[in-house]
């Protein structure tokens, strides 16, 4: 603004006097056959032209003007026109006309007119003046170098100045170099500063280096986030003593934003020490500043101190201030500076009534917050008020009050369809306009809250009353309802929630899909789950890794292994490619049911075609030979995998070692546990309970016990199935004694052997001559009622155990027993219809 004063007081000036000297030297009438106009003639039928859009301007009448254009006229004209738009239209048209040249004087002109934002006009401006040769004085030079920094172009302004003597006919003098100066400061360009700064001194000497000078390097390092060398140059100033209110500002300034605020206020205290006063500009910015690092006690004596100066705060102090003390939840001084604003006649904006409204509902204060909203929300417009609503109804939801926020959106929904009293909020009760309507924020809020406590019955009923009363709603609501109706098993209400969204005009997203095939996948259904992966295709979305594998793995667990196959094929064929997972998940279906050379086959085509295999899809593999008995294509199965690179799991080495056991390779499985260790991969239960039941197969039972101690030795305690295969074990190699000691120690543990391992262990025990135990045993069996599960092979060991018994004169009488009861009798009609068949 002040560049455009300038300008126009410079072509008021210059055109006076031209116009003067014009009238003075135009020739008589009488020796001219067309006499030229006189300078407001011109001026006034211009002024006219150029006011009016260019399709109605009459090109012959300014054919004629253009013929007594003059510099100073056409710098007259600019600074009289409507806009800066009519301006430039203006300049360009006077730079067309034959025989006409623009002066310094023009191109300022035309440069101060130019808004900030139309920075690209001015730096074409500085280039046509460069182009032109336009003759500059060192003022002109100045003036348009500062034009150029305020619309930020340093580059241009820097251009311009090397460009002074060749192309300008001026050779700058301090004041230019100052304006240089002024213009890379803005900018924060230092070094190049710095190097301006040497070569002022060059071509004008150590003297030339004034107050302004220093002033504008200065603002340079501060802008350029300099702190030392804004100091130094502040320190040299001090020395000559230059120091003034403009430049403790700027230093001030700087130290608020490179957040040493303290520094600021050391600034400050030395400017009031000095008789100065501090602007409204430094103590806002210290307000600001003490503000943003939470300081708020600093921020409010930088406050006080600027209401001591008669500076009256306007909202945005007020609001930082406010905003900091609810951040600090030091809501009492909130609410008390919120009133002295308000006694202030400042009035709240939407945004500040939102940031204390957020502060009373993070704490809980809901009664507040109705309080606050009846005091406050009149003078905001119907969109404002929501706002302030939605805050409470999210307030409600954080705080696990989803069904409050329920009731308050109905009660909102019938305020604006006119059918309400009020709502409450806290234990005050609201009025609600007409035109307060619950928006899209609104319903998105409660239906997301509703969801997470699994109210899906009531987020339903807010989808309703939404679509009737036009309301759109948003797509994170429709998507995490449709979520949790999937989750739950109610694929045709999120199927319906689908529809309805597409209706509203919300395009699905990627989450919505899935969502949507988590739930057929539950379902099993590959057909629907395919028509629906057609329809992700379209749309650019991909099915969900992880979703896919659920069907498979649904599909296997029912025994539909075909149908789990057919469906990655079709996936295939849409160009969705399964990952490796999800072909394990097919692998371990058909491992399960047998068809172990089926899952090699799927293991070889995605070997060749698609992935390498994971350690858990050979697992798998391995594992399903094991079952089926075909050990050594397990063992093929693991060297194939260590030729891969891959490193064998835990579940590897025990499933190899039940191999090795099984397979009666015993030292191979030792080797592998001996292996483990130095891989530091920490044996299992399930590995020494393969290897203990591995030794006493192959007749070690002495190696066995070994590494039962070792196991224990190693803090990895027994399950019930290492204990029942050690018991088992030692029993077939004649250990009965010890596997007597081993089960009671399993018993105090708390573990039961199964029925069919206990009747095994009582015959052993009977058969070693310890039928006291076997008896005693027997009876805690029997008493279980296991014998009416009806499995012919447990009562053929009953039987066997009894007539054992029955020949003992010490345990007789206790069978006896046991036959009067009714517990042996029906064992034994069992087994001899066995015998029968």
């Amino acid at each position: 603004m002040a560049l455009r004063r300038f300008a126009r007081a410079t072509a008021s000036t210059a055109s006076t006097s031209i116009f003067q000297s014009f009238a003075t030297v135009a020739p008589p009438a009488a020796e001219t056959a067309s006499p030229s106009p006189s300078p407001s003639f011109l001026a006034h039928h211009l002024l006219d032209e150029f006011s009016r859009p260019r399709a109605t301007r009459d090109a012959a009448r300014l054919r004629r003007l253009s013929a007594h254009l003059t510099a100073p006229a056409v710098e007259s004209v600019l600074v009289r026109l409507p806009s800066w738009r009519h301006a430039l239209d203006f300049f360009q048209w006077a730079d067309e006309q034959p025989g006409f040249r623009h002066s310094c004087y023009t191109f300022n002109a035309m440069a101060s007119l130019l808004p900030r934002h139309q920075a690209a006009h001015l730096d074409r401006l500085a280039a046509d003046a460069l182009a032109a040769c336009c003759p500059m004085t060192p003022g002109a030079l100045g003036f348009l170098l500062r034009c150029l920094g305020a619309a930020g172009l340093p580059d241009a302004a820097l251009l311009v100045f090397d460009g002074a003597r060749t192309c300008l006919s001026c050779t700058p003098n301090s004041y230019t170099f100052n304006c240089l100066l002024d213009t890379l400061a803005k900018a924060g360009r230092a070094d190049d500063a710095e190097a301006r700064l040497q070569e002022m001194v060059v071509r004008c000497g150590d003297e030339s280096v004034d107050k302004y000078t220093l002033t504008s390097l200065l603002q340079c390092y501060c802008n350029a986030g300099r702190p030392d060398d804004a100091n130094g140059v502040f320190e040299r100033m001090s020395q000559r003593g230059w120091v003034d209110e403009h430049v403790l500002t700027i230093l001030a300034v700087a130290f608020s934003k490179w957040g040493k605020v303290d520094g600021a206020v050391e600034l400050l205290g030395r400017m009031e020490l000095l008789g100065m006063r501090p602007s409204e500009k430094t103590l806002s910015v210290l307000v600001h500043g003490f503000a943003k690092q939470l300081r708020l006690d600093k921020a409010m004596e930088m406050f006080d101190k600027m209401g001591s100066y008669g500076f009256v705060a306007g909202l945005p102090m007020y609001s930082v201030l406010i905003e900091g003390l609810c951040q600090k939840k030091e809501i009492g001084k909130a609410v008390k500076l919120f009133e002295e604003m308000k006694r202030g006649e400042v009035a709240p904006d939407a945004r500040l009534l939102k940031k204390m409204l957020e502060a009373f509902c993070r704490e809980g204060d809901f009664a507040i917050a109705g309080l606050f909203i009846n005091e406050n929300a009149r003078q905001l417009k119907p969109s404002g008020v929501i706002a302030l609503f939605n805050v409470v109804l999210e307030g409600f939801v954080n705080h696990g009050q989803a069904e409050a926020a329920y009731q308050l959106l109905t009660s909102m929904i019938r305020g604006g369809q006119g059918i309400s009293d009020g709502v409450t909020v806290g234990a005050h009760v609201v009025d609600i306009s007409e035109d307060v309507k619950p928006n899209s924020d609104s319903f998105n809020i409660v239906v997301c809250g509703l969801c997470k406590v699994k109210k899906l019955d009531n987020a339903l009923a807010l989808i309703k009353d939404m679509t009737g009363i036009g309301c759109k709603g948003k797509l994170l609501m429709f998507n995490d309802l449709i979520h949790e109706l999937c989750s739950l098993d109610r694929l045709d209400e999120g199927y319906k929630m689908f529809n309805l969204m597409k209706n509203l005009g919300l395009i699905p997203s990627e989450f919505t899909y899935n969502s949507l095939f988590y739930g057929i996948c539950r379902r099993k259904d590959p057909n629907c789950a395919l028509d629906l992966l057609r329809d992700m295709r379209t749309n650019g979305h991909r099915p969900w890794i992880k979703n896919c594998t659920e069907m498979v793995q649904q599909l296997c667990i029912s025994g539909r292994i075909t149908e789990a196959l057919q469906f990655l094929d079709e996936m295939l064929k849409m160009g969705f490619l399964p990952d490796i997972v999800t072909y394990s998940a097919a692998m371990n279906g058909l491992c399960k049911t047998g068809e172990v050379d089926n899952a090699l086959g799927i293991f070889r085509d995605i070997s060749s075609k698609y992935y390498l295999p994971d350690v858990v899809a050979h697992n798998i593999l391995i594992n399903g030979f094991r079952i089926s008995g075909k050990l050594s294509e397990a063992q093929e199965v693991m060297e194939e995998m260590l030729e891969k690179g891959l490193f064998p799991s835990i579940v590897t080495y025990n499933l190899m070692i039940d191999v090795w056991c099984k397979s009666g390779n015993i030292e191979k499985a030792i080797a592998c546990l001996n292996k483990m260790i130095d891989e530091e991969e920490s044996p299992t239960v399930v590995t020494y309970t393969s290897l203990i039941d591995g030794l006493c197969s192959t007749g070690r039972p002495d190696e066995a016990i070994a590494l039962w101690h070792k196991m224990m030795d190693k803090g990895c305690a027994p399950n019930k199935i290492a204990y029942t295969a050690f018991v088992n074990g030692l029993c077939k190699r004649a250990r009965v004694d010890t596997a007597l000691t081993y089960y009671e120690e399993m018993m105090t543990k708390g573990f039961e052997l199964d029925t069919f391992s206990c009747l095994y262990f009582i015959n052993f025990l009977i058969s070693t001559g310890n039928a006291t135990k076997g008896c005693e045993l027997l009876k805690e069996v029997l008493q279980k009622d296991i014998t009416h599960s009806g499995d012919l092979k447990m009562a053929g060991l009953i039987n066997k155990a009894v007539e054992e018994l029955s020949k003992d004169g010490s345990t007789s009488p206790d069978i006896n027993i046991l036959v009067q009861k009714g517990l042996v009798s029906r064992a034994q009609t069992m087994h001899k219809k066995d015998e029968n068949n």
